[in-house]
């Protein structure tokens, strides 16, 4: 760094020693003088001396007439115009320093001056390059302060692979690591005398002696003129963190491992990056293919072709419809059931994952739908033996809700549950008897029953319809507290062994 600075400090006071013209004037000052006046390649104008000094003839003369009589001696003399109307003015000098002329070329409101002189050494440029000189040094005392004030080590190592320059955290470095300051021979992620190879950037470690913990660097090699310059950034908050992420990460497939319901999850690339055994047991994948990382499209190909999702409708519209569950799946909108041709049926899920990434749950719920449908179909028989018996049946609930009813009791009362969104209760059902039925007190006894939870004994008694038929209306307790009520026709007198009559006045 300080050679590279010395290089610009000695650039900017050669550029500072070049003359400046006193005067703008674009004629000459003096018969003696020797000037060419070009308005661009053509010469418009010049002194007899100066025709004299290249043997320019009286007639039309160019630029490059000029440049084949001076470049001889003044061989920086530019080769057209346009050089000196980009730079504004320049001047070039001669290669024999016993030589005191120099030629300086001015560009002047579409004008190229050209004159030739004695070298110039004015005040004013000596005192610009002190000015130079002085901002430089300042330059390089902030350089210096800011790389000893950098919290990470740089230094640099000669051919041999001696220290030859350091800053300030390097040196806190080895009093860290080796117990001792920073010197020639310091030896950090290398042996001692070790020129490293340059390269972007490679991760290395650091023992300290006295407690063995690592200390974690990545380390960037760059060579330049005075040697091989070598950082080092702290990344121990970013090795820990990566620690705790992979070993959280192990965790979590250990726990997923447990797991019946099979787990994919896909990065935001759509890439397979997680899954678990039971993935592998449900999907019947092969693990070195799941291993493979496969996309999210060549997973599920990889599924249709194993008949282990239900077959499309449409081949040819495959891909968009993999490409419609991707994006629902991203919203957390994917829920299907998937009924396969083993007769297995799957509880498909997909739902969001931070960083773009989806997971895919699979459950098999082949059991449960089982025995939802076999539960289904003994209702279903059920209600059709019920639906044959002649006495009008109905179920309440503790609380006091309609749970079941027989066709038979749709007819005789005129209601359809199934019709109603509504909830039907005890009370909505012995309303609608009342209103049929002549005045007796056994509806409110029967409201009172169905939400009893103690002294509950099944009883019977006579209704009259206001038709003029009679009914024997039965009240049996059945399990977890519910209550079945019987309407039946009193054609004969019911049997005194199994039902018991309260004693209250039936109407």
């Amino acid at each position: 760094m300080l050679a590279t600075t010395c290089i610009l400090v000695a650039y900017a006071a050669s550029r500072f020693l070049a003359s400046r013209p006193s005067a703008r004037n674009v004629g000459p000052q003096s018969a003696d003088d020797i000037v060419w006046i070009f308005d661009g390649p053509d010469l418009v104008d010049a002194t007899t001396r100066a025709r004299q000094v290249i043997d320019m003839p009286d007639g039309p003369c160019f630029w490059s007439d000029l440049h084949k009589g001076l470049s001889s001696l003044y061989p920086t003399f530019p080769k057209t115009e346009d050089i000196v109307k980009i730079s504004g003015q320049l001047v070039s000098q001669p290669p024999d320093h016993k030589n005191p002329s120099e030629i300086y070329c001015e560009w002047i409101d579409g004008i190229t001056r050209v004159s030739m002189r004695k070298r110039q050494k004015d005040s004013a440029q000596s005192s610009e390059l002190v000015d130079v000189l002085s901002g430089a040094a300042k330059e390089l005392e902030t350089l210096r302060f800011a790389v000893n004030s950098a919290h990470y080590p740089v230094w640099c190592v000669d051919s041999a692979g001696g220290v030859i320059w350091f800053n300030t955290a390097f040196d806190t470095l080895c009093q860290t690591v080796l117990g001792k300051p920073a010197r020639k021979d310091a030896a950090l992620f290398g042996p001692a005398g070790e020129v490293p190879i340059p390269t972007k950037r490679t991760r290395r470690s650091l023992t300290i002696s006295d407690t063995g913990k690592k200390l974690w660097f990545d380390v960037s090699v760059v060579q330049c003129d005075a040697g091989t310059l070598i950082y080092a950034i702290d990344v121990n908050a970013i090795v820990d963190a990566e620690v705790a992420q992979r070993n959280f990460v192990q965790t979590l497939a250990k726990t997923f491992a447990q797991l019946s319901i099979g787990l994919a999850i896909f990065d935001r690339n759509r890439q397979l990056v997680l899954f678990n055994p039971a993935l592998i047991d449900l999907t019947a994948l092969p693990a070195d293919f799941l291993s493979a990382r496969p996309t999210i499209l060549s997973f599920f190909d990889r599924l249709r072709d194993s008949r282990m999702m239900p077959e499309p409708k449409n081949y040819n519209s495959w891909r968009d419809q993999m490409a419609e569950l991707v994006e629902a799946a991203a919203d957390g909108r994917y829920q299907e059931t998937w009924s396969l041709p083993s007769g297995s049926v799957y509880s498909v899920s997909g739902r969001p994952h931070p960083d773009g990434a989806v997971a895919f749950l699979i459950e098999d719920i082949t059991a449960e739908i089982t025995l939802t449908r076999r539960f289904r179909s003994d209702l279903e028989m059920w209600q059709a033996v019920f639906d044959q018996i002649d006495d009008a049946i109905a179920v309440f609930s503790l609380t006091g809700d309609l749970l079941f009813s027989n066709t038979a009791y749709h007819t005789l009362w005129g209601v359809d549950p199934a019709s109603s969104f509504a909830q039907i209760s005890i009370l909505d059902s012995s309303r609608v008897w009342q209103d049929q039925s002549m005045a007796s007190p056994i509806w409110g006894d029967i409201r009172d029953f169905v939400t009893m939870q103690d002294d509950r004994a099944e009883w019977w008694a006579r209704v009259v319809l206001k038709s003029g038929d009679s009914l024997v209306c039965s009240v049996h307790p059945i399990q977890r507290g519910s209550t079945m009520i019987s309407f039946s026709r009193a054609t004969a007198k019911p049997g005194a062994t199994t039902r018991k009559q309260p004693e209250l006045t039936a109407g």
